[in-house]
């Protein structure tokens, strides 16, 4: 599993808690590629559209 697939299960276990989902969004930006990181804005903002979109684009630019 690589690291992007990882971190996507971990911020859907994750977001039920606003400071939970944005502490891991900040971890797994750390850990990605630039690339990566793109990949998984989009993904996020696909999968928790209307919830978080403001914290996603504050985290992940």
């Amino acid at each position: 599993m690589s690291m992007l697939e990882l971190s996507k299960s971990v911020l859907k276990k994750v977001s039920f808690d606003r400071r939970l989902f944005r502490k891991e969004l900040a971890k797994t930006k750390r850990w990605l590629r630039r690339e990566e990181v793109v990949m998984l804005k989009a993904w996020c903002l696909i999968n928790f559209a209307g919830v978080y979109d403001e914290l996603i684009r504050e985290v992940l630019g």
